[in-house]
């Protein structure tokens, strides 16, 4: 069950960090590209850390939790 609830997590991290990843690449990766490689990821982790930890994940519980009840009361 441990395993299950890590790979669940590690899922709901993914499908946000893919997406954020991506799209900040599309939005600010021409201008950003005259920067050395460090002061890129520092700008992208300083940005999307915090976007994935108060409001990509909770919004991906959030989702899963209404089809989760959706699922049970269709049971």
């Amino acid at each position: 069950m441990k395993t299950k609830m890590k790979l669940m997590a590690a899922f709901k991290i993914w499908i946000v960090i893919y997406p954020s990843v991506t799209l900040f690449f599309y939005l600010l990766g021409k201008p950003l590209a005259v920067l050395p490689l460090y002061q890129r990821t520092f700008l992208l982790t300083i940005s999307l850390v915090p976007w994935i930890v108060f409001a990509g994940v909770p919004f991906v519980d959030a989702v899963m939790k209404m089809i989760a009840t959706k699922i049970n009361r269709s049971k």
